[in-house]
């Protein structure tokens, strides 16, 4: 078990450096800091004096260093867009950002895994077969066009919730968070579920295919032989082993929501890394991308990290396995 932790720590280690290493070429290559900070009007010596007080002008490998040490510790420079500090602006905007990502999480397994669940043991009835043209629908169509439509219907024409924004929020510390406030729900309820929808069908798909495939097994059999109840077969041992592969897309699509909700979060003008990462392009603010780029690489092998260690929690061979190797 330890090697294992150990094994994992160095390959997400060098998966950090690599992403570094990206982020870093792109402060080289996409544009000059120089010339967004001074400006087009600024005089050859300006220029040459700011890259050396910046340290532009050392060799590679040393700003390498400087950049993955100073990322290390959460600094990434100042913004070129709002000249303030980008790590300030990426704590301003990430509990927007998280508490989006959690609620359709939470909506997506909430609703995908019990609608999964029917569809597999219902498979072949009409209320399966509606499910599962619902999912090819989620799955489907765009994300873009998914909260068009529901600030069309339940925005515009019904008039329920509110388009964009994040509403009310209340201050815990430094956290800015909207989930203990009405108006902060009823702004959250249309993102939320805009970005949940792909989510839901996928994990409802593949607790559907997963159950059906377990129901086929051996130990299903028997358990029917030894005379246990439907439900105590259902939900006491086929479901328990469908969980183990959605374990891993769900921990990798929770990553997935907060590098993805760049959409979502343009089209409701949620106030999250998202939004700040699309303003960042629109004005070359490189710094903010650089950041955006590392942060997003850490949830991701943080979620893979867990994800590793969920599965001897769930599934036994794996521990056994462990053993016999060590």
């Amino acid at each position: 078990m330890l090697f294992f932790i150990l094994r994992r720590l160095a390959q997400a280690l060098a998966v950090m450096v690599v992403v570094a290493l990206v982020a870093f070429v792109l402060f080289q290559h996409v544009g000059d800091p120089v010339v967004f900070l001074l400006g087009q009007d600024a005089t050859a010596a300006q220029r040459l004096a700011l890259r050396a007080e910046l340290g532009l002008d050392r060799p590679f490998f040393i700003q390498f260093f400087h950049f993955a040490a100073n990322a290390v510790q959460g600094e990434f420079g100042l913004s070129l867009r709002q000249g303030a500090k980008v790590s300030r602006l990426l704590a301003e905007r990430f509990p927007a950002t998280l508490e989006l990502t959690l609620v359709a999480a939470a909506l997506a397994l909430a609703l995908g895994i019990p609608m999964g669940v029917v569809a597999a043991l219902k498979r072949g009835r009409w209320f399966s077969q509606v499910l599962m043209a619902v999912s090819l629908l989620g799955v489907s169509l765009p994300t873009f066009l998914i909260g068009i439509v529901l600030i069309l219907v339940f925005s515009v024409t019904l008039g329920w919730f509110p388009s964009f924004g994040r509403g009310e929020t209340v201050a815990l510390g430094w956290w800015q968070t909207g989930l203990l406030t009405r108006d902060g729900w009823h702004h959250i309820a249309l993102p939320a579920v805009t970005l949940a929808i792909f989510q839901l069908t996928l994990v409802m798909r593949l607790v559907r295919a997963e159950m059906l495939e377990v129901l086929k097994s051996d130990y299903i059999r028997f358990a029917r032989a030894r005379g246990l109840s439907q439900r105590s077969i259902h939900f006491g041992h086929a479901l328990k082993n469908t969980l183990v592969p959605v374990i891993t897309i769900t921990g990798l699509q929770i990553g997935s929501l907060i590098a993805f909700a760049i959409i979502t979060e343009t089209v409701f003008q949620w106030p999250g890394m998202g939004l700040l990462f699309v303003q960042a392009v629109t004005f070359a603010d490189v710094p903010v991308m650089a950041a955006y780029l590392c942060l997003v690489a850490l949830i991701f092998v943080t979620i893979n990290l867990v994800v590793d260690l969920l599965y001897f929690v769930v599934d036994p061979r794996l521990r056994v396995g462990a053993l016999g190797a060590s």
